[in-house]
């Protein structure tokens, strides 16, 4: 049960971090372009391969952390970051059939859904 509220701690801290990130910047630019979205993309994908950089190097996060940083507060802030975690292990796997299809096909069918939600709600 810790390990959930760990988690959840982390997912507040994300979604805060990301509405004040992409609002912030949206006052600040005027375009069509989703730079907001796009910098919480980049940087969530920055820090969860930091986090992921250093459990390889040892004990120097917790279990605890990891939870809180990882899954809580990256997962919340952006998925875009665990996507792109999980091609990057694809790829290094030497699985680049597998990376460019889990990519293509999770942006292609992610529009797709995106646009029969907009249909079947109205």
């Amino acid at each position: 049960m810790i390990k959930i509220l760990i988690i959840g701690l982390g997912g507040f801290a994300g979604s805060i971090a990301r509405y004040l990130v992409y609002h912030g910047l949206d006052r600040h630019v005027q375009t069509y372009f989703p730079y907001g979205t796009f910098l919480v993309n980049i940087a969530g994908s920055l820090l969860l391969g930091i986090i992921y950089g250093l459990m390889q190097r040892g004990n120097i996060l917790s279990e605890e952390m990891r939870l809180f940083l990882a899954i809580g507060f990256c997962g919340s802030f952006t998925t875009f970051s665990t996507f792109a975690y999980e091609n990057m292990i694809l790829l290094k796997g030497s699985n680049i059939t597998g990376a460019l299809v889990y990519t293509i096909a999770s942006v292609v069918v992610g529009i797709i859904f995106v646009y029969l939600g907009f249909v079947f709600s109205k």
